[in-house]
């Protein structure tokens, strides 16, 4: 008597999205963790020196702001790119992915403006290096959320996107619209 040859392994499912949802977490946590060391830095050199951002650096408020709202354009471009993927429109996909990533191009150049126009020294007080780094880290994820949308944008031109990862490319820039709304709130707001 034979017996029948066992079934093969289910194929792993959403790896992707389940894999990004982990990389938000972890960026939530980093982004956290950073701007709650702003926070006690910035109150022990309120209480040390009377005073947190140095007299003669004026940080602008409209690219900060322009920021903020063009965030709310990324993320309905990426929901367009899900939407569209999810139906097969790979040129309304590729379209929405493209706008994507011209939205988060300008973003950087916003952050790039900001820095240019503020002329902080770095090592002048405390405010120069935490301002530096958090938004340094900002940079960072916007360059991976990038990265993440050429990649996504190649994979729904090649026909090789099932939806899931059109799914977690907009899942990212979901956590990244999070994150700078409290960049944005610590950091240019409050100051």
């Amino acid at each position: 008597m034979q017996a029948l040859a066992a079934a093969p392994a289910p194929a792993p499912r959403r790896q992707v999205l389940v894999g990004t949802a982990f990389a938000c977490v972890a960026g939530t946590m980093l982004v956290g963790g950073m701007l709650a060391v702003w926070l006690v830095i910035r109150d022990r050199a309120i209480a040390a020196e009377g005073t947190w951002v140095p007299p003669d650096v004026t940080i602008p408020e409209v690219p900060s702001n322009i920021m903020l709202i063009s965030f709310l354009a990324l993320v309905v471009f990426a929901q367009w790119a899900v939407y569209a993927a999810r139906r097969g429109e790979r040129s309304s996909a590729a379209l929405a992915l493209g706008a994507t990533g011209l939205v988060a191009i300008a973003v950087v150049n916003a952050q790039a403006f900001v820095y240019s126009q503020m002329g902080l020294p770095i090592a002048d007080t405390a405010y120069g290096p935490m301002f530096y780094a958090v938004t340094g880290v900002f940079l960072v994820l916007m360059v991976v959320g990038l990265a993440f949308t050429v990649v996504t944008a190649f994979r729904v031109l090649g026909g090789r996107s099932d939806g899931d990862v059109v799914a977690a490319h907009a899942l990212y820039w979901y956590f990244m619209a999070a994150a700078f709304g409290a960049i944005w709130l610590i950091v240019y707001v409050t100051k």
